[in-house]
């Protein structure tokens, strides 16, 4: 059975994450309180943003807007859209 996490973005009990995404303090708070599912969901936003906002990892501020958008996310507050987006047809 999979280890099950009270999600801050749900709010709710969700299946977690197998393991921590990076190392460090912030890797280990989202193991224990983002499920599986909101990462996964973050994940797809942050690539969105990085197409649509023509972003280069390389670059800090880059990388610094993305942990904002993506501490705002994950705590189900107001987050950044691309603007102009339109999601694909299903």
């Amino acid at each position: 059975m999979s280890r099950q996490v009270f999600c801050r973005k749900h709010q709710q009990d969700l299946p977690g994450l197998d393991a921590p995404p990076y190392p460090g303090p912030k890797g280990q708070d989202i193991f224990e309180n983002v499920s599986k599912q909101a990462w996964g969901e973050w994940q797809a936003h942050q690539t969105m943003l990085i197409n649509e906002k023509q972003l280069s990892l390389i670059d800090p501020e880059a990388r610094k807007y993305l942990q904002q958008e993506m501490d705002k996310f994950l705590a189900g507050e107001e987050y950044d859209q691309a603007e102009g987006y339109v999601p694909p047809e299903s």
